[in-house]
């Protein structure tokens, strides 16, 4: 009775000791697989950091987007200068009626028609004064930029910065919403801005942005 209660022990003892081997690999197999969502994030900073040419500039490349279209447009662009990335963002946020273009009586319509507005904003820019270079985009609405692009550009000092306007649009150019925020903001210094498409390939931007000579 003795010899089977030890086999008994041996048999449990050996099977205890598989399991915890087990456990032990599944858990250091877990612990090299995984990735915590700031790892994740950092490493995306870094790759599109990694791929920008050099540069003696700080760049900003801020941006208002609705749709997604001139947020795509900005990871371009920041894509090829290795500048920092900012979403201009409306206290109140636009809903899909607010754009309905063709009803007079629509929040975007009504601020489109009515110069003197200013959307207020939501969050401002961490340091702006480190930045020598500001591209500034937006959606063209009504043949211009939203308003909540005259509020941004009024919130800050762009003394001795270089702003770079560059617009969305199913349909406009760049030419009307650029020359009014060159007049309007006469006092900053404004280099040619683009409009810039879903086709606009990422060498056509490397070549707009060698143009303006900022680096």
């Amino acid at each position: 009775m003795k010899k089977l209660s030890k086999i008994i022990v041996l048999i449990f003892s050996a099977l205890l000791i598989f399991c915890l081997s087990a456990c032990a690999s599944e858990n250091s197999s877990d612990n090299n697989t995984k990735t915590t969502p700031e790892t994740q994030q950092s490493a995306s900073t870094n790759e599109n950091t990694d791929n920008a040419p050099s540069s003696n500039s700080k760049i900003l490349v801020a941006y208002f987007s609705c749709t997604g279209n001139t947020e795509n447009a900005a990871q371009k662009i920041a894509t090829a200068t290795g500048g920092d990335l900012y979403a201009i963002t409306p206290a109140e946020p636009y809903t899909a009626d607010d754009l309905r273009y063709n009803d007079d009586t629509t929040r975007a319509t009504k601020e489109q028609h009515d110069t003197s507005i200013r959307p207020a904003l939501a969050g401002t820019v961490d340091n702006f004064q480190q930045y020598d270079v500001i591209f500034v985009g937006y959606p063209i609405w009504w043949d211009q930029a939203p308003r909540v692009i005259n509020t941004f550009l009024e919130s800050y000092d762009f003394s001795g910065k270089k702003v770079i306007p560059f617009c969305t649009s199913g349909g406009s150019t760049i030419t009307n919403s650029a020359n009014q925020l060159k007049s309007t903001y006469s006092n900053m210094n404004w280099l040619d801005g683009r409009l810039i498409g879903r086709s606009t390939s990422q060498d056509e931007i490397a070549a707009w942005i060698d143009s303006l000579n900022i680096k």
